[in-house]
């Protein structure tokens, strides 16, 4: 499965913030749960739409996006 697919972004919705499809937890929010010590099952815990692959797709994105970032031009 592409963890990829789990993220998409409307611009009605969150200010065009990437967000887990469905829902309006962004990628952002997941990441700095876990910046601040929260747990994967933590997170699962307390946002029930979300389950351990959310997270995994939230780690994929930031890291896809820090590799790009990283890339020169």
């Amino acid at each position: 499965m592409d963890l990829l697919t789990l993220i998409d972004v409307r611009p009605e919705v969150r200010g065009g913030k990437p967000c887990f499809v469905g829902t309006r937890i962004t990628v952002y929010d997941v990441l700095e749960y876990l910046a601040g010590g929260m747990t994967p099952d933590e997170i699962v815990t307390d946002f029930p739409e979300l389950r351990i692959d959310h997270v995994r797709a939230a780690l994929e994105f930031a890291a896809k996006r820090e590799h790009r970032l990283a890339m020169p031009a």
